[in-house]
Order: C-alpha cells, then structure tokens, then sequence
C-alpha cells in the first residue's frame, strides 16, 4: 500500500477542500520554516516523530530534508534512538497502569 506515488493524490484533497488544504499547507510551511529552531533541527524533530509514528512517507520525506539541512548520519542516527528511548519510556510508564492500588 505504501507507495511514494500515492501522494500524488493529496491534489484530490487540495482540489476537494481547498481552503482547509490551504490552511494546512500555510501551517506546514510555517511550522518547518527557520525561525527560533533551525530548519535542521526541525527535520530531525519531524523524523523522530516519523520513527515514532512509523509513517514511512514522513521519513522519506524528512530524511532528505534535514541531510538538504545539513543533517549528517549521527545526528539522524541519535533522531532514531531517541524515537526509540521515547516509546520504550512510553511503554514504561503506560506499564504502571497495569498494577492496581492497594
């Protein structure tokens, strides 16, 4: 089902509901700009969140962002363990819900 082609069809949505797409895309560009955060740390934001997420679009997408950025295999190599310390720490502490007080 993944395929990078299928995102062609995000023109459907533009074409269907353009002043929410409008919105959104306003929204994209402005949140990914450079600003307090550099844009390359903001891709390697947005791929921690895409390995957390596992959205195989976004980090294709982001991967060549943030190496465009200047992101170098460390930096992207420390987004991934990062996105794994956080949904291991998830799972942590969603655990300690499981054990009833007493």
């Amino acid at each position: 089902m993944y395929s990078m082609k299928h995102l062609g069809k995000i023109k459907t949505l533009d074409a269907n509901a353009p002043a929410a797409m409008q919105a959104f895309w306003a929204f994209d560009k402005a949140a990914m700009a450079d600003g307090a955060i550099p844009v390359k740390y903001k891709e390697l934001m947005a791929l921690a969140v895409a390995f957390t997420t596992q959205c195989p679009y976004c980090i294709e997408i982001h991967s060549g962002k943030a190496r465009k950025a200047g992101a170098t295999d460390p930096e992207i190599a420390e987004a991934v363990t990062i996105a794994a310390a956080l949904r291991a720490g998830a799972a942590i502490t969603h655990g300690a819900h499981a054990f009833v007080e007493e």
